[in-house]
């Protein structure tokens, strides 16, 4: 049998989102963020979402 991996749309656009706004709230001359309580929010989220992206689906039982 086949373990085909399924593409997430609704993560990957949650991924690309929260990475895209992280390097917009980041300041490069003073290597800090803007508002520090959210964007340790935001990497969390996006650190779940790559993860649940990347990672192996479990072997489902055969019928």
């Amino acid at each position: 049998m086949e373990n085909k991996k399924t593409f997430s749309f609704t993560l990957s656009i949650v991924a690309i989102i929260l990475g895209v706004t992280l390097f917009k709230q980041f300041d490069f001359k003073t290597l800090r963020f803007e508002q520090p309580a959210l964007a340790v929010i935001y990497i969390i989220v996006f650190v779940a979402s790559v993860y649940f992206l990347v990672r192996k689906p479990k072997n489902q039982s055969e019928k």
